[in-house]
């Protein structure tokens, strides 16, 4: 990949995680260090940056700003007012990708002053390269910069745009948050090994192995999640007793509220933030 054609010279305005996850996927892709500029306060941080990649971190965003073609928002939510204000003179211009939670387009477009928004939902597995995000382009993105988005994203793992924002909520519910379900699970599972006799390093191996097992079962078959289960459910059988037992405890039910309660809580934080 020629990063360097693909994103011209990016900015990003924060540096932690989800920042260095995408920004060394794409120098190990083969981008050039000159081609990014970092905004990132935190001294600790900044130094991390600079002597793990290579690149230049500014403490606060001023003049080298002027002219960049992409803006990587990666800070806090709560802090995206404080950390855009002596950015706006100097990236109208530029397409605005954000990785954060809850601040609508329009919210970004004003800040910026600039009505190219992309935003992007993200999970923490982007963290090794196997996440899964879910992105949406406002109506001034053309196809190119939907392009640069998915280049500079593809680090991060698999891609998924949504036509509607309101679409994002429910992003956030079930890919955002959901690898936290998957650890309940495993973490439930742990329990019952370590209860049935098996170390906590024997019971975790066998989840983890078994979840990651499933999971790339599912996604390369044709077939839908609801078959591969019921191949494994023999009546009567040892995994027939398990399903059993969910389904008595309303476990499917529970799973399907906490989804819509997560997608919930996303549509208030876009208000809470993003008409701020």
């Amino acid at each position: 990949m020629n990063a360097s054609t693909s994103l011209g010279r990016t900015a990003f305005i924060g540096g932690g995680n989800m920042a260095s996850a995408v920004l060394g996927g794409l120098l190990r892709a083969g981008a050039p260090a000159d081609a990014f500029i970092v905004v990132e306060p935190w001294a600790e941080q900044a130094a991390r940056l600079r002597e793990q990649f290579g690149l230049t971190v500014l403490d606060a965003a001023g003049a080298a700003l002027q002219g960049v073609d992409t803006v990587v928002w990666a800070v806090k939510p709560q802090l995206f007012a404080e950390a855009a204000a002596p950015c706006a003179a100097h990236i109208g211009g530029a397409l605005q990708i954000s990785v954060m939670a809850g601040i609508r387009s329009e919210a970004i477009a004003r800040a910026s002053g600039s009505a190219q928004v992309v935003r992007c939902m993200p999970n923490t597995p982007a963290l090794i390269g196997q996440g899964m995000t879910g992105l949406h382009a406002s109506a001034a993105v053309s196809s190119a910069q939907r392009q640069r988005a998915e280049a500079l994203l593809a680090p991060t793992g698999r891609l998924l745009w949504v036509d509607a924002e309101r679409d994002l909520d429910a992003v956030t519910a079930l890919s955002g948050s959901g690898p936290a379900y998957f650890f309940y699970l495993i973490e439930a599972m742990v329990q019952a090994g370590t209860e049935l006799g098996l170390s906590p390093a024997q019971a975790r191996q066998l989840a983890e192995g078994t979840a990651a097992g499933a999971a790339a079962l599912s996604a390369q078959s044709v077939d839908s999640p609801e078959v591969l289960r019921q191949r494994v459910t023999s009546k009567g059988g040892t995994t027939h007793a398990a399903i059993s037992t969910m389904e008595a405890a309303g476990m499917k039910a529970t799973v399907v509220a906490a989804v819509h309660a997560a997608a919930r809580r996303a549509a208030e934080l876009g208000d809470e933030f993003g008409r701020a």
